[in-house]
């Protein structure tokens, strides 16, 4: 299955927030419509469904990254959230260079993005404690960053980044403490739906 590019805003009705979807909300409507009692089966998937869209994760990418939580020393669950976060797009998103994890995929594709001086084209490049993120030196690009951090800046930047707006350079501290992560999800119920499916 492809990655979904079709209305973010009706999955936003549907699984809630997605800090890195889309900054839109949708329009209040009356909740008493959909008040159907959530079955027990339906609980994982969406669970699944928030981290995938979340992200902007394929099926398979997503099975990848709990395989490779799975043979890690620690919480599964845990673990693959860690993952997640580390991932070159979603620093990005975090540092406030982009308003959702797809501009900050575009970015990073079309190779504005270096990380340790190594210019890195690849979303899912993963990141590690110590890495120094910088911009190409382009006065066009500095001028939409600029925006995008006066725009959408954060109201705290997680504990494990620190970011210098006037060099745009972004330094990560440590791995992502669970604390930290925008995403409201239970993470455990994700790790037992692909447990069911192996």
């Amino acid at each position: 299955m492809s990655r979904y590019r079709g209305p973010r805003l009706k999955i936003i009705r549907r699984l809630k927030t997605l800090p890195g979807l889309t900054s839109k909300r949708p329009k209040s409507r009356n909740d008493s419509i959909n008040r159907r009692k959530i079955s027990q089966y339906r609980i994982r998937p969406e669970e699944k469904q928030k981290l995938r869209f979340n992200y902007g994760l394929t099926e398979r990418q997503l099975l990848k990254y709990v395989r490779i939580a799975r043979r890690a020393k620690g919480s599964t669950g845990q673990v693959l959230l860690q993952l997640l976060e580390m991932r070159s797009d979603n620093i990005i998103f975090q540092l406030g260079m982009s308003p959702t994890i797809p501009g900050a995929r575009q970015l990073v594709n079309h190779g504005h993005i270096r990380v340790n001086d190594h210019m890195v084209d690849i979303p899912s490049y993963p990141c590690k404690p110590q890495d120094v993120i910088t911009i190409r030196d382009q006065q066009r690009l500095r001028a939409i960053i600029r925006k995008n951090i006066d725009l959408f800046q954060r109201d705290k930047l997680p504990k494990h980044l620190t970011f210098n707006s006037l060099q745009y350079k972004g330094f990560i501290n440590q791995i992502i403490d669970s604390k930290w992560i925008s995403l409201k999800i239970n993470e455990l119920l994700v790790v037992e739906y692909y447990s069911r499916q192996a």
